[in-house]
């Protein structure tokens, strides 16, 4: 029963805190829009830059990944030999940010918090740091060769249940690997749809050709 009590607490914790709506916070903070009206929509880290400046969109970009750190590394700390529960965490955070609570559920990609997530699964589990080092590297090389974030959180997002199994990461691992893996196909769907198109936006990168 008290492992249910727990469970339950951790996913509701980590839900509201995935679901702090950072960029339409610092939207509103800062220009008073609704960042949803702007850009590409999206309550997320790479629209705060286009909409905001770099400057809050890095800070956005933070927050995001500290919202998937933070519970993780805390429901780990408290409940420490029990797996499942940051598990639980990582997945409730995510869940939260992509479709949050507080903006009629309705929310980011959950790039910056599935890394954040990763992060403070690292703490707890020392075996999956490459697989999350590599998973990362991937995102850099890619973002760095195509300017495209989105081709680059969908490789890093297949990559990731692969490096997982690869490593031979805990079965729990490796279901929330795959979790997060349809999560962020699913939320770049739109993505993929200007991909097709040719419509898809790059990042201006000073060293690619205009």
């Amino acid at each position: 029963m008290m492992m249910f009590v727990n469970m339950l607490i951790t996913a509701a914790v980590s839900y509201i805190i995935g679901s702090i709506p950072t960029a339409f916070i610092f939207g509103k903070i800062l220009k008073n829009i609704d960042i949803r009206q702007h850009g590409s929509g999206n309550v997320g880290a790479t629209n705060a830059f286009r909409v905001l400046g770099k400057g809050p969109g890095a800070t956005v970009l933070i927050l995001d990944i500290i919202k998937g750190i933070v519970p993780v590394a805390v429901s780990g700390f408290i409940f420490p030999g029990d797996a499942n529960i940051p598990i639980m965490a990582a997945i409730m955070a995510v869940i939260g940010h992509n479709w949050t609570c507080f903006l009629q559920f309705k929310g980011g990609k959950g790039i910056a918090t599935s890394l954040g997530v990763l992060i403070g699964l690292t703490i707890a589990l020392p075996s999956i740091r490459l697989a999350v080092f590599l998973c990362v590297l991937a995102w850099v090389i890619c973002f760095l060769l195509t300017a495209y974030i989105s081709v680059s959180s969908i490789l890093a997002g297949l990559l990731l249940p692969v490096l997982m199994i690869i490593v031979d990461a805990p079965f729990s691992v490796k279901a929330l690997s795959i979790i997060f893996c349809v999560f962020i196909v699913f939320r770049h769907r739109p993505n993929i749809h200007r991909l097709l198109q040719g419509q898809e936006p790059k990042v201006p990168l000073p060293f690619h050709e205009k």
